[in-house]
């Protein structure tokens, strides 16, 4: 988050990507941090995923990633 954050604020797109258990932690760090990140959550677990489970996974949040991305 912290390296999101930065780079936005240097006017660099970027998005938070994390597994769905981590929503409510990220949304407190946004909020400690006092800058809403733009995110995506995908599936979780994401550890011990074989290539194609998680080239799915990819191709699942790409839309979400551009969206996020390049929205206002």
């Amino acid at each position: 988050m912290h390296d999101i954050t930065d780079l936005e604020r240097r006017g660099l797109p970027g998005v938070f990507v994390a597994s769905r258990p981590f929503v409510d932690a990220a949304e407190t760090q946004a909020r400690q941090l006092g800058f809403d990140a733009s995110r995506v959550f995908v599936e979780h677990p994401i550890q011990d995923r074989a290539d194609d489970e998680m080239r799915a996974i990819a191709d699942q949040a790409v839309t979400q990633l551009i969206a996020a991305i390049s929205g206002p």
